[in-house]
């Protein structure tokens, strides 16, 4: 199966800038696709310097959904939008005072990557920070979701008035330009040490580490340089506890031999529903994963109660689902209950799951093919908009014209 690879590099213009991200790109794009995948063949996909979060989010977005392994190769800066504390990648037209309208939050690419396949997603990161986002992260580190891979660094900023280099990433690039594609643990140690080399001053600052892999035992290990801070969070593993050793005793002829204990055979281990359901939209059975998902809903109710985090897990895949379907108005219905659950629990206006869900509601909203229904559905999602607003200027105005523009063809 082929997979698909997104390159993306992105830092503000001007004095914001803090890496020169798109200088990359270049070495990147001149890896062959196979080798940036680890696939026999891929669609490659580049994104440099973009302007509008939106933009973003459809590419990453249409990655997310492509069958068959995908690889993230994403560069650039960090920085914290000022009413919510979460970090943004910033883009081109960000600024400290508007990252939280022009730069793309950090956890869309959680929210994006959360219903694939465990072990199918790469993410593999350059970043750098200013002092603010530093200090952030020491305490809240980053994350992709619970089945990807994540590795590579976040550095701090640089000196004042200096743009940074994405040595790491460059490293990564001219391995893989080789033409051998070593296992990511090993090319991401292998990365680490040649960006050291080949920056020194920077090798001398402190620097965080990212090697998450959730398909292996959580370890931690480093080169020996540069000096580097872990990821908050993981802990070197336990010496091992010396096992002793049996040792065989002689019984004499009248005692007879114990007999061998039997050893319950081993419970299988329990199925991942995520997986499931992405196996069955893979092969376009999109009904059986509905079924499937409705299931953990009906089950996550029944144990946890309505409006639990655990319910409004399995209404956010349900709504997913139906956008796969391209079932676009039962998507719109979905996501405008979990915004209603949302904030039906007390959550703010502004906190990111319920403007994700609106969000999604007006997308999908916007995709219906039926006018009558998009008629019922329009005073709804034109009433949340109300309190939600979102990050995107004018869009109530713009739920208000495209129903005015239904009604007029009644």
């Amino acid at each position: 199966m082929p997979g698909t690879v997104l390159l993306l590099a992105a830092s503000p213009t001007g004095k914001s800038c803090l890496v020169d991200a798109a200088s990359v790109l270049p070495i990147l794009a001149a890896v062959a696709p196979d080798v940036l995948s680890g696939t026999d063949t891929a669609n490659v996909v580049e994104l440099a310097d973009p302007l509008e979060p939106q933009a973003v989010l459809t590419r990453l977005r249409a990655a997310a959904t492509a069958p068959g392994p995908l690889t993230v190769f994403l560069t650039g800066q960090l920085q914290l939008d000022r009413r919510q504390r979460l970090p943004h990648l910033a883009l081109a037209r960000t600024t400290p005072a508007t990252v939280r309208y022009t730069g793309f939050p950090w956890h869309w690419i959680r929210e994006e990557l959360r219903l694939r396949a465990p072990g199918s997603t790469t993410v593999v990161v350059d970043l750098h920070t200013d002092a603010e986002t530093w200090q952030h992260l020491a305490t809240q580190p980053l994350t992709v979701g619970p089945g990807a891979l994540l590795y590579g660094r976040v550095a701090p900023p640089p000196p004042r008035r200096a743009v940074a280099s994405p040595t790491y990433m460059k490293s990564v690039a001219t391995i893989l330009r080789s033409g051998h594609r070593p296992p990511l643990a090993q090319l991401h140690q292998q990365a680490l040490t040649r960006a050291s080399g080949e920056d020194p001053e920077a090798a001398r600052r402190d620097i965080i580490v990212l090697a998450v892999d959730p398909t292996q035992p959580p370890q931690h290990t480093q080169p020996a340089q540069p000096p580097m801070r872990p990821v908050p969070g993981f802990q070197p593993a336990p010496p091992p506890v010396p096992v002793p050793v049996p040792v065989p005793v002689s019984l004499p002829a009248s005692v007879p031999a114990p007999a061998s204990p039997v050893v319950p055979p081993t419970p299988p281990p329990p199925s991942d529903p995520h997986a499931e359901i992405t196996a069955a939209v893979e092969s376009g059975r999109h009904a059986e994963a509905a079924e499937l998902a409705g299931r953990q809903e009906r089950e996550a109710l029944r144990t946890h109660g309505p409006g639990a985090d655990e319910v409004v897990h399995w209404m956010e895949v349900r709504a997913d689902l139906a956008m796969f379907a391209e079932d676009a108005e039962l998507s719109c219905r979905i996501w405008l209950a979990v915004a209603d659950v949302r904030l039906a629990a007390g959550q703010d206006p502004g906190a990111p799951g319920v403007e994700a869900a609106v969000d999604r509601a007006h997308h999908q909203w916007g995709r219906i093919g039926d006018s009558a229904r998009a008629r019922e559905l329009g005073p709804a999602l034109a009433d949340l908009r109300l309190r939600v607003p979102g990050r995107r200027q004018g869009a109530l105005d713009d739920v208000q014209r495209h129903l005015s523009r239904l009604q007029a063809q009644v």
